[in-house]
């Protein structure tokens, strides 16, 4: 090589193989070099034996998955670049035209949104079904029914559905069951293994949230335990494009050996402020599966409550509706430390009003009459977010 210019590209070096240290290294790449032409016609990623494209994964995201996989109980595991995309990702995958999926009516709003456009448009129908009630489930799953979508703790909502009983009603009735996995993160339930010879079929869950940690990555999974639906999403995944950067797998990955740890803080921050949200007059009501009168508990304590169980960092409040959505958006623009966003799972704690009329077909009827307020509690001092929340009710008060 006459030029320093090639040199530079095709430098000889290589460094000794042996090298190890707490983080994994990180392997960025879209080219894929191959020693020969007979080595790449033989190369598969289909099961990670091998690499194509850097859109099908390095050694990064494949230590990614695994562990994903691991954390959720499940086998194999495809990385999203969100936690919508991974739901749209099962839907693309399991449904055609004439085909029918269910899915519960405190869901994740986006998901709602996604079959009430795009797959309307292309011919693929939906009925929403009432999560605390497993016969009505049952009596909605018809010949078309293909895919039915879970979720626990229900969205804004935290209700705690009999998961058991619908895996069954599912399993009976041949179709297929999904798990939005989010709120359990794979720590506070196996969702593979519920008991009583149950398991879902597949979970997605947002890496967004608690595996990430820092409120600054978007990322998606999907878990099977099942090869050859696997290998259908897979497949799905592919001809799609779906990817995710390296740097965001490297972040996930330096955050995960902790996320057990910040789970349990987030939830033991969530607790003590719901207990103490219960009594204050200005809510008519608290939303938290662990609370004895929430909806669900007695579902929740069987799944989840080995010991005190666990329960992530969200609660809600149903602030009386004697106080207008005026002044409710006032009291959350009074908070402080509860910054005004959306998503949970990071070190700050967030605040969310929602107009719970628009969001469901039907106004829960275990729930008071109000404004409903998200919380999802950081990992700030518990005595410093409820002085937070003590301020800001005087400013409700006031108004």
């Amino acid at each position: 090589m006459n030029h320093k210019t090639t040199g530079l590209i095709h430098h000889p070096y290589v460094p000794p193989s042996g090298f190890e240290a707490p983080q994994p290294g990180v392997f960025k790449a879209s080219t894929v070099y191959f020693p020969s032409v007979a080595a790449m016609r033989r190369t598969e990623w289909k099961d990670k034996t091998g690499y194509t494209y850097g859109l099908h994964g390095t050694p990064t995201s494949y230590l990614l998955e695994e562990r994903i996989a691991t954390l959720e109980g499940g086998a194999q595991c495809l990385l999203a670049p969100s936690g919508l995309a991974a739901i749209a990702l099962v839907c693309l995958s399991l449904l055609k035209s004439g085909d029918e999926v269910l899915i519960p009516d405190n869901a994740y709003g986006p998901a709602k949104a996604l079959l009430r456009s795009e797959f309307r448009d292309w011919g693929i129908t939906h009925q929403v079904y009432d999560p605390m009630d497993p016969q009505d489930l049952a009596r909605r799953i018809g010949p078309q029914t293909r895919l039915v979508w879970l979720e626990a703790a229900g969205s804004v909502t935290l209700e705690f559905p009999d998961l058991v009983e619908q895996v069954r009603v599912c399993k009976a009735a041949s179709v297929s069951c999904a798990l939005d996995n989010t709120w359990g993160a794979g720590l506070a339930f196996n969702a593979f293994d519920l008991g009583a010879g149950q398991g879902v079929d597949l979970t997605i869950h947002a890496l967004t949230k608690y595996p990430s940690g820092g409120g600054d990555v978007l990322m998606g999974a999907v878990v099977t335990r099942d090869a050859a639906l696997h290998l259908r999403l897979k497949l799905t995944h592919m001809r799609l494009g779906l990817g995710v950067g390296m740097n965001d797998v490297e972040t996930v990955l330096r955050s995960l050996p902790s996320m057990a740890l910040r789970y349990a803080a987030h939830d033991r921050t969530a607790r003590a402020l719901a207990r103490w949200c219960q009594a204050r007059s200005e809510f008519s009501q608290v939303l938290h599966p662990a609370l004895p009168d929430s909806q669900g508990h007695a579902h929740w304590k069987a799944l989840c409550g080995d010991g005190e169980g666990r329960a992530g960092g969200l609660f809600s409040v149903i602030v009386h509706e004697r106080f207008s959505a005026a002044q409710v958006d006032a009291f959350c623009d009074a908070l402080q430390l509860f910054r005004i966003g959306y998503s949970w799972g990071g070190p700050v704690s967030l605040v969310v009003p929602y107009d719970l009329a628009t969001m469901r077909e039907r106004w829960p009827v275990a729930l008071a009459r109000g404004t409903l307020v998200r919380f999802s509690t950081g990992l700030e001092a518990v005595e410093d977010l409820q002085a937070d929340l003590a301020r800001a009710l005087a400013v409700l008060a006031a108004g």
